[in-house]
């Protein structure tokens, strides 16, 4: 019996008790004498002694059992809510960029294209935060961080909306757009940091203000080299040979801008990693061709309409051919006196957001961040080396019954698109080198076209003649695999991959938990790590990620506040399955009407790191005026 059942029954009882010592306790009335004919009232009998309590009647039956609510689904690693704590925000007009955790702990982070109208200055720098800026939080170990955090604060006051305020350390400035390093001599960078100039030319092009990756490679305890991309039309990539001394204090002793001649240059290098080997990878974001259902545009070479995103100043007097840009770009002999570039045609031509190595050194995950992108995955024929393997898409299958983007995820396979090396798809590419204003048709294009790349999806023996919708170059020559490399993309989709993500930003692992969950090598001494995921941010969820079509069928609820998935790392590094972790969410404004994102939660998150501890910090690209720096628990505090 429960118990409010027993307090119900003691209740009864009580009363029935009480009933039954009421009426033995009163005595008899006397009897009524005659006087004139009415009746005299007997005299009151003395109280009566209380009766003893009946007895208690017996238990009745148990009623049955209710059905069993419906399991509750569950906690990140069986923990409970998780959290989000504010680490830093950046000044007025900047994103969050370049993100990366060495194996010290020491946390790098950029400030990218902050307002040129910054003017105060803090005593730690010294230097108002009006251009690119490159730096490090220093003073603390972000392996060794407690377990809570204070929130830094929403910057309210003027000072505070034009500084990086945080709420662990200094943030001290290593480098920002245009310095030199005079005080150096012949080790400073007499051109400028993120400063580009023409290959042929010699020509200063822009004076970049958007650094975005960094990535660090050991030489020593506290010494290394930090590379540095510049996101721009054209692009590139500084190196800065730094060290921290006894007080943490960070100093730079040699500074460059790697030299991409080699490649012809490179376009918009957006995010990246260190791969397991200690080379940087550089992503190229340019913009392939920015509409969903096409290839590359037909009108690149029209003489009435080259604007070609700065990439003809880059090669200037020769015309750009399209095709040597949007890869991954590897720096070989990173810590050598000239390091060399090499560009990985194998990982397939798209709007790279970075790409990311697992510990086997041979499986390698990308991200494409567009409308209507993919995610990619490149096998390596051999370890370390990304010059030749197998390139795949990701087929998503979106849970039955459910479109709330907080807890709607997707199972993966993977579509097979094509195996190829560096050197043969440069021959295809070289195929477009030389071509031209002269060479431009109305009507016809000298790239690939749709046509093409379904002829090579339906396995056609041949490519279509110019009538039936070919190009001119490829027309009737015999099928090869040039499409699943030079129109990465369209050849996913026509082979049956997704190509629905909206913004799919950086994709991030924590090597060591990786390899400890999955290779089974031990090498985190404070955890016994049973699993290990893959993170990846989503700028917002929006157009072909809520258009009610296709693979990805989800609410506009989150919409251009984005948020973070998570693919727990299978056997042999695969990924099976994708599920949300933590979104943003829209609230209207009360004044104008308009859909924003709330200032405690997300806003466009751009970049994710993961932890040694598991944690996760996430850098935002969003609409607020000023963007954080987050650190995401997925366990219970």
């Amino acid at each position: 019996m429960s118990m409010r059942a027993m307090n119900k029954f003691k209740l009864s009882a009580i009363a029935v008790s009480l009933i039954i010592g009421l009426s033995a306790c009163d005595g008899d009335n006397g009897t009524d004498g005659e006087i004139g004919g009415q009746g005299i009232a007997g005299l009151e009998g003395s109280d009566g002694a209380n009766g003893t309590d009946g007895v208690n009647g017996a238990d009745g039956a148990n009623g049955t059992d209710g059905t069993d609510g419906v399991n509750g689904t569950d906690g990140m690693n069986g923990q409970s809510a998780p959290v989000l704590t504010r680490l830093a925000t950046v000044p007025t007009g900047a994103e969050v960029t370049g993100a990366f955790l060495t194996d010290e702990g020491d946390l790098f982070f950029n400030v990218q294209h902050p307002s040129d109208a910054n003017t105060v200055t803090e005593s730690v720098n010294n230097k108002p935060y009006n251009k690119g800026t490159v730096g490090v939080l220093r003073g603390v170990n972000f392996n060794n961080l407690p377990k809570t955090i204070v929130n830094s604060p929403v910057p309210e006051s003027e000072n505070e909306r034009q500084v990086v305020v945080s709420a662990l350390g200094e943030y001290q400035i290593i480098g920002q757009t245009n310095d030199t390093f005079a005080d150096l001599g012949d080790a400073g960078l007499a051109g400028g940091l993120g400063v580009h100039y023409g290959i042929v030319s010699g020509d200063k092009i822009i004076e970049n203000n958007a650094p975005d990756f960094n990535g660090y490679v050991s030489t020593g305890t506290g010494e290394g080299y930090l590379f540095t991309n510049w996101e721009a039309y054209p692009g590139g990539v500084s190196r800065m040979k730094i060290q921290k001394d006894e007080t943490g204090n960070w100093s730079v002793s040699e500074a460059m801008m790697v030299n991409f001649d080699s490649v012809g240059g490179t376009a918009a290098n957006c995010f990246g990693s260190v791969s397991p080997w200690g080379t940087p990878l550089s992503s190229e974001e340019w913009i392939v061709n920015s509409t969903v259902d096409s290839t590359t545009d037909a009108s690149w070479n029209d003489p009435a309409n080259t604007g070609t995103d700065g990439i003809e100043a880059l090669t200037a007097p020769d015309f750009p051919n399209p095709y040597r840009y949007g890869y991954t770009v590897e720096i070989t002999g990173a810590t050598s006196a000239a390091p060399v570039p090499v560009k990985h045609f194998t990982l397939g031509r798209y709007e790279h957001e970075n790409s990311t190595v697992m510990p086997d050194r041979k499986t390698v995950y990308s991200s494409q961040d567009d409308t209507g992108g993919v995610l990619f995955k490149f096998v390596a024929d051999a370890a370390e080396d990304l010059s030749a393997g197998t390139i795949y898409g990701a087929k998503l299958v979106q849970d039955a019954g459910s479109t709330e983007p907080a807890t709607t995820g997707f199972d993966v396979s993977w579509v097979e698109l094509a195996s190829g090396n560096n050197a043969m798809i440069e021959t295809w590419i070289s195929q477009y080198d030389g071509i031209d204003t002269s060479d431009y048709v109305d009507g016809q294009t000298s790239y690939m076209t749709l046509a093409d790349v379904q002829a090579w999806a339906n396995g056609d023996a041949t490519y279509p003649t110019v009538a039936n919708g070919g190009s001119a170059i490829t027309a009737g020559q015999p099928m090869d695999d040039r499409a699943a490399f030079l129109e990465s993309r369209q050849a996913a989709k026509m082979k049956g991959a997704t190509a629905e993500w909206r913004k799919l930003e950086g994709i991030s692992i924590n090597h060591d938990r990786a390899l400890e969950a999955v290779g089974g090598v031990e090498s985190i001494a404070e955890e016994d790590v049973k699993a290990a995921y893959l993170y990846m941010g989503i700028a917002d969820l929006d157009n072909t990620m809520i258009d009610g079509e296709g693979d990805i069928q989800l609410s506009s609820r989150v919409k251009d506040c984005g948020g973070v998935y998570r693919a727990k790392l299978e056997e042999n590094y695969d990924l099976a399955r994708i599920e949300p972790v933590v979104m943003g969410g829209t609230y209207r404004s009360s004044l104008t009407g308009a859909l924003r994102c709330d200032v405690e939660q997300l806003s466009q998150p751009d970049n994710v790191i993961v932890m040694r501890d598991g944690r996760i910090i996430i850098g935002e690209d969003g609409f607020q005026e000023n963007n954080t720096l987050w650190m995401y628990d997925p366990k219970s505090l």
